[in-house]
């Protein structure tokens, strides 16, 4: 279900997926194809991880690349379930070949 508001949305960013919503900052962002696939994707990864251990990994992680990186954007950017979602979201049928935790193809990658 895909919601607007731009409270829910964290100030640099669109769009924040929180299962089973999409929070858009602005309603005309509904008509951003590759945004919905994006963050359909994120919804994806939260089901597959059964929600709770998905917002867990993702902040550990962050955690991880951020000591790594030193730049909190660079951090955000390299962890995994972005990786995947960034790299697929322009392919609006990725999700019907997708395959299942594909997003750990993406953790260890440079």
């Amino acid at each position: 279900m895909i919601l607007v508001s731009k409270y829910m949305v964290p100030k640099g960013f669109i769009g924040l997926t929180l299962f089973p919503f999409v929070f858009l900052k602005h309603a005309q962002l509904k008509l951003n194809r590759v945004l919905i696939n994006h963050e359909r994707i994120h919804l994806r990864q939260q089901l597959e991880l059964l929600i709770l251990p998905f917002f867990i990994w993702y902040s550990l992680e962050f955690l991880m690349r951020y000591s790594h990186y030193k730049n909190w954007h660079q951090a955000y950017r390299n962890i995994s379930f972005e990786r995947e979602a960034y790299q697929h979201e322009q392919d609006l049928d990725y999700l019907k070949k997708r395959s299942f935790w594909n997003f750990l193809k993406y953790l260890c990658q440079p």
